[in-house]
C-alpha cells in the first residue's frame, strides 16, 4: 500500500469513528450525507460554526459512550 493510500485509509477510518461517536452508525446514509452537506454550508468563523465546533470539542473530551477511548484523534487538516 502506498503512503498516500495508507493516509487516505486512516482518514476514512477516523471519519467513520466520528460517525460512531456521534451515535449515527445506524443512520440512513442519505440522511448522513444530507446533514454533512448542510454542515458544509456553515461559514467558518460564524456564530453557528463556533457553536457547533464547541459542541464537538466537548464531545471529544467526554468519555466514549461504549467505554472505549475518550476521544478520537484529530488531525490539523480537519479544522
Amino acid at each position: 500500500m502506498t503512503a498516500d493510500r495508507k493516509r487516505q485509509a486512516r482518514e476514512k477510518f477516523l471519519l467513520g469513528g466520528i460517525v460512531v461517536r456521534a451515535g449515527l452508525s445506524k443512520a440512513d446514509r442519505a440522511f448522513l450525507l444530507g446533514g454533512l452537506i448542510e454542515l458544509a454550508s456553515v461559514a467558518p468563523g460564524t456564530a453557528e460554526h463556533r457553536r457547533l465546533r464547541h459542541i464537538g470539542e466537548e464531545a471529544f473530551k467526554a468519555p466514549a459512550p461504549d467505554g472505549g477511548s475518550p476521544h478520537i484523534a484529530e488531525t490539523a487538516e480537519w479544522h
